[in-house]
């Protein structure tokens, strides 16, 4: 049948959407293709694809992560990276016997083989299957590090096969075990739990710049797979109660030059993309929470303020 379709590609596949445009056009669709920023299955242009009258959104590049009020089509992008650094990568792991192995959705297919060279090396590999919005077992998103975590407590090391450090460094954050990244791509593999401190301190940091905020924004956002206004009303509710002004902002996707003019306000609390908080914490002239930053931060003021002084 032939459909009126809207093309969605995330930024590192928008350079074939052209190509796939089309293709399907040669079939007979008329087809558009979103120009918008995207950040992912939890980020479908649905709206947009009502506005123009689409008739089925074709996601590109990512697994499916919520159902949704409308048709998509998930059009999966694997990449099958080189094993070729992997025995050199292996000799920095002399130390570790069991080891927990995670990768993304586009290496999901070489996970088995990867598991096989670290198995030939001698190790034993554990893969975690996932609890949240990942669909399967070894697969890390940004936002959901359920594959890694979940064996935690049964591994003395990890390993993450793929480009790049943005997934690694979700699943650093969450883990407490030694953490190591193996990228075929430019061929090179390192130790990342130097961030996983750093991170312990900016957290730590954001609390106590905090510590006599009286004004929190909260924030919001209306993409369909990132919206969570109940734990926003949650907060707010908590804040005020403490004393403190809260309100509720909402957009969908959160520009940081333009949240800053919001100067009215000592912290922000994200309750949208998790990776706001550590990716782009530095961006905002005041802090930006977690809902944990908060409950922690309230739990704090309700001490002795001798008490809350030893803490920071």
């Amino acid at each position: 049948m032939l459909m009126k379709l809207l093309l969605q590609f995330p930024e590192g596949l928008k350079q074939f959407a052209l190509e796939h445009a089309k293709k399907l056009e040669a079939q007979g669709h008329e087809v558009f293709v979103s120009a918008t920023p995207n950040f992912g299955a939890c980020d479908l242009a649905i709206e947009e694809a009502k506005a123009i009258g689409a008739e089925k959104l074709i996601h590109f590049g990512h697994a499916e992560f919520k159902k949704v009020d409308f048709p998509v089509e998930y059009i999966f992008h694997s990449q099958t990276a080189s094993y070729e650094i992997i025995p050199d990568a292996i000799k920095e792991l002399s130390n570790y016997q069991t080891i927990g192995l995670v990768t993304t959705i586009q290496h999901i297919h070489q996970l088995d083989e990867v598991k096989a060279l670290l198995e030939a090396a001698g190790k034993t590999v554990i893969i975690g299957k996932p609890y949240g919005f990942a669909k399967h077992p070894g697969q890390v998103l940004g936002c959901d590090i359920g594959s890694a975590a979940s064996i935690d407590r049964k591994v003395e090391a990890f390993v993450y096969f793929g480009g790049g450090l943005f997934h690694p460094l979700g699943a650093v954050y969450s883990t407490t075990k030694p953490f190591f990244a193996i990228d075929p791509f430019i061929k090179k593999f390192m130790w990342l739990d130097s961030y996983r401190e750093e991170h312990r301190k900016r957290e730590r940091g954001k609390i106590v710049r905090s510590i006599d905020a009286k004004r929190f924004g909260i924030l919001v956002s209306t993409k369909n797979g990132q919206t969570n206004m109940h734990l926003a009303k949650v907060l707010k509710a908590k804040i005020e109660l403490s004393g403190c002004e809260a309100a509720i902002l909402t957009s969908n996707t959160f520009d940081f030059d333009y949240v800053n003019n919001l100067m009215e306000f000592d912290a922000f609390v994200n309750t949208a993309c998790p990776r706001l908080t550590t990716d782009d914490n530095e961006r905002l002239r005041k802090p930006l929470l977690t809902a944990n930053n908060v409950i922690e931060l309230l739990t704090l003021r309700a001490q002795p303020k001798q008490q809350v002084a030893q803490q920071a």
